[in-house]
């Protein structure tokens, strides 16, 4: 078992802004500026599709595998000396279009983790291909469990059996189901011991659906450490290796959590 006392703060920075539809260099120009309030960040997140919006023309808005948004996320965590993530469109080296969230490091190391669950609602399952793997990245000896967006409404794929620290969500999720977003995720944090990040965007998308926002971060009991409402714009909170050692040690429920394995 690691000792979280040891782990160093953990800083977030959750970006939570309006995309422009279908136009990646005008969301790569928005961000290029956003991010410069990201400055002395361990982790910079970006909600889900950030380079094009929630798009189901998979194949008209593709990039390929590490492809312009990939070297961009790059570029970006070594000027800021962080990590950045989020998700875009990509066609894998099988052919597949993907939504793909990057996970890119300072030292020019990328990472990724493919959508598993895949909004029919909206038929993302007629234009994307599911992921088949759970991730764990690590940052600072913090375990970093990265989903996106519908994964949250799937307990069992979120659930903690590898040791994790902090779940992190990216979304496109519409304000309809707003009540849905702020319900589950303290759920997720509950029953998994941990801390929970989530991004949303606001405005309205070429769809015409209107996003809310409720970008947040939680700590393992569910409690608000940031709720970011609607606004638009950069926003911080740190991580407590200590508090989350402290907690697991007196409440430990996962020792009687049950064991299974996924097909």
């Amino acid at each position: 078992m690691r000792d979280l006392n040891t782990l160093p703060p953990l800083k977030l920075a959750l970006v939570q802004t309006q995309l422009a539809w279908h136009d990646p260099q005008a969301n790569f120009a928005h961000f290029d500026d956003l991010l410069k309030q990201a400055h002395g960040a361990d982790l910079v997140i970006l909600p889900e599709m950030f380079s094009t919006g929630f798009s189901m023309d998979s194949a008209g808005q593709f990039e390929p595998e590490n492809g312009p948004a990939a070297q961009w996320l790059l570029a970006q965590a070594q000027r800021l000396e962080a990590v950045v993530t989020g998700s875009v469109i990509v066609q894998a080296a099988d052919g597949s279009y993907r939504n793909r969230l990057y996970w890119a490091r300072p030292d020019g190391e990328l990472a990724h983790y493919d959508k598993r669950h895949l909004f029919r609602m909206a038929g993302e399952h007629e234009h994307y291909s599911a992921g088949e793997q759970q991730v764990v990245v690590e940052l600072n000896g913090w375990r970093i469990r990265p989903l996106i967006c519908y994964d949250l409404r799937f307990p069992v794929w979120s659930r903690d059996a590898m040791d994790t620290d902090l779940l992190l969500y990216v979304a496109n999720w519409p304000g309809a189901r707003r009540l849905h977003w702020n319900r589950l995720l303290p759920a997720r944090a509950i029953e998994n011991l941990c801390y929970v990040a989530a991004v949303n965007r606001v405005g309205k998308d070429g769809n015409g659906l209107v996003y809310a926002g409720d970008s947040q971060v939680l700590d393992f009991q569910g409690d608000s450490l940031l709720e970011v409402g609607t606004a638009d714009g950069v926003f911080t909170a740190t991580l407590d290796g200590a508090g989350l050692a402290a907690y697991r040690d007196r409440f430990p429920a996962y020792l009687d959590a049950d064991t299974f394995r996924i097909q």
